[in-house]
Formats: structure tokens, C-alpha cells, sequence
């Protein structure tokens, strides 16, 4: 039997209409779709009737499917000879594993390709009116994930390494942190611990680019306690930096943008 192939898809932060033309054109040729929790999950009903899909996703606390195992299925359906799409939020390769699932279609000899899609950690601020650079404000943001960093330059008390805090508590750059809702507390501590000014701004957007999208800002040494009092839950992108105040841009087009505030 003729070996299938891969392709690995970023579908965005969520809205189907920011998927790419691209993805879009995988997702129709797909015999077989490996879809996450997150992204464009309403384009699975507008699939072709013969389409396999296998649901891999994973919450908070909870996966279901380990990556391993997720791993595993892409190269077992593109063996069996199918075209596998692997539907994965945001950008396969920006906090994603997407390098997972190449490095083990790679190893099994499965051709495999990569569509980019919007990362969520530039499209999500973006929608709510929150630009990551600003002239006269900044010119430069650093992603990070809320869960604890590896590696030598880790943080020993918290998630955020070294240059992380240093964006924060000299103001360099916009900080962006993806997944740490969880990990708000420890954020915040390591950020004024680090020396952080206690009023820096912090902006948390909770379901980007979808109906539901909400709006939740504090200062940094609230940002928390006001998290935790309104409910905040994942998925969210967290911004903190000066661009994450509120009115920094006036006007009709940022109340547009972002939608329901808090």
C-alpha cells in the first residue's frame, strides 16, 4: 500500500473565517483529520461526508490523548495510505508540539508538510484593540507559556524565565503569555518579586476572536484576585506591558475590535 501524507495545520484562534486559504484547501483534500479542542472547530462540520475525524483534545488538567499517542495516530492513518490533516489552534510551531509531530512523521518515513496558521498570541490581543508594539510605547513583545519553563534559563519560582521578567520590570517589551490562567498568581509574584512596577497594565482575553471573546484588565499587582473574582477561565492570552492599558487607542475602531469588556 502507497504511504499517505501529513499536513500540519495551523487553523488560528478560533473564528473559521481567519482560517487560511491554504489550510482551508488541506482540509477539503483530507481523507483523515486529527482536530485539537481549540481553533476552528466549527469547519468540521462543513467537511466532506467521508472524512475521518479523530478528536485529540485536550483541556486544562486533563489530556485525554497524550501527545505520544496523538503522535502515533497521525503516522498510523498516513501508513494506512491516507492524507492525514492534523488541525491544531493558533500556529502549529508557537507553543504547539507541531516540531513533536514532524520529528515522528519524519522518523517514520510519512511525508509531511506544514501549513502556518494566525497565532493566537498576536491575533487574540489584536482583536480586543491591544497592539503588542507601539510607536512611543514599544517596539518589541516576547511569548511565553504560563506553564513552568525548561531549560537553563527556567524560572526556579514560577514560569517566566529571565527574559521574560526582564520585559516586565524594565518595560522593553510586551509580555504575551499563552495557557496561564493557572499560573496568574505566580506570574504576578515572580513579576514583583523581579521588581516590576505594581501598576504595569495587564489585559486578560478570554475566547479570542470568537462570540464569546471577553475583555479583563488590571493592574499588575490585582491582576489575580480580579481574575479570579470575575472568572476568568481558559482559553486566554495574557498581556502585560503598557500597551495593555485601556484607551490607549480612542475611537470607534478599538470598541469594535474588542468586543464585550470587563
Amino acid at each position: 500500500m502507497t504511504t499517505g501524507r501529513v499536513t500540519l495545520v495551523g487553523g488560528g484562534p478560533g473564528a473559521v473565517d481567519l482560517l487560511t486559504v491554504r489550510a482551508w484547501r488541506a482540509l477539503q483534500a483530507a481523507d483523515v483529520v486529527v482536530a485539537d479542542r481549540l481553533g476552528p472547530v466549527e469547519i468540521l462540520a462543513e467537511l466532506p461526508p467521508h472524512v475521518r475525524v479523530v478528536d485529540v483534545g485536550k483541556e486544562p488538567g486533563r489530556h485525554p490523548v497524550p501527545q505520544e499517542r496523538i503522535n502515533e495516530l497521525i503516522v498510523e492513518h498516513a501508513l494506512a495510505g491516507a492524507h492525514v490533516v492534523r488541525l491544531k489552534g493558533g500556529d502549529p510551531f508557537v507553543l504547539g508540539r507541531g516540531g513533536e509531530e514532524v520529528l515522528a512523521c519524519v522518523a517514520a518515513g510519512v511525508p509531511v508538510e506544514v501549513v502556518p496558521g494566525i497565532t493566537s498570541a498576536v491575533a487574540v490581543p489584536g482583536l480586543a484593540g491591544i497592539p503588542l508594539t507601539h510607536r512611543g510605547v514599544t517596539t518589541g513583545f516576547h511569548v511565553v507559556s504560563g506553564h513552568c519553563a525548561a531549560g537553563p534559563t527556567a524560572g526556579t519560582s514560577g514560569p517566566l524565565d529571565e527574559a521574560a521578567l526582564s520585559c516586565v520590570r524594565f518595560g522593553t517589551a510586551t509580555l504575551v503569555v499563552l495557557m496561564g490562567v493557572r499560573s496568574l498568581g505566580a506570574i504576578v509574584a515572580q513579576c514583583l518579586a523581579a521588581g516590576a512596577d505594581p501598576g504595569t497594565p495587564v489585559a486578560m482575553v478570554e475566547n479570542g476572536s470568537t462570540p464569546e471573546q471577553r475583555v479583563t484588565r488590571a493592574r499588575l499587582d490585582e491582576a489575580a484576585g480580579v481574575a479570579a473574582a470575575r472568572g476568568v477561565r481558559s482559553p486566554a492570552v495574557v498581556v502585560i506591558g503598557h500597551v495593555a492599558a485601556a484607551g490607549l487607542l480612542e475611537g470607534t475602531s478599538e470598541r469594535r475590535l474588542a468586543g464585550a469588556g470587563v
